[in-house]
């Protein structure tokens, strides 16, 4: 059982930048592949991005291709997301995910609680 704690969301300004963090416990993660989702008020969770174990192969979603960078340290437990450039449209609950990898949130089996991050125009 992996247990996930985002920390790092909050109010910037449209062109800001935010860095995550997903800490991790109860198990390394360093055998998992990981991703970030979000959500919306009134939409549906979005695939942000996922990274592999070892942190070779990544992918992102279009909306955040350049402007986003998923990585991970397995020293640390942690898995990141730096995010550039912020738009207002970036504003959601951020939650990480372990254990699956790619773009389908049923892929994944560990998720945690989630960080709000708040984009002002």
């Amino acid at each position: 059982q992996v247990q996930l704690v985002e920390s790092g969301g909050g109010l910037v300004q449209a062109g800001g930048s935010l860095r995550l963090s997903c800490g991790a416990s109860g198990r390394t993660i360093s055998t998992y592949d990981m991703g970030w989702f979000r959500q919306a008020p009134g939409k549906e969770r979005e695939f942000v991005a996922t990274i592999n174990w070892n942190g070779i192969n990544i992918d992102y979603a279009e909306s955040v291709k350049g402007r986003f960078v998923i990585s991970r340290d397995n020293a640390k437990n942690t898995l990141y997301l730096q995010m550039n450039s912020l738009k207002p449209e970036d504003t959601a609950v951020y939650r990480c995910a372990a254990g699956g990898w790619g773009s389908s949130e049923f892929s994944y089996d560990y998720w945690g609680q989630g960080t709000q991050v708040t984009v002002s125009s």
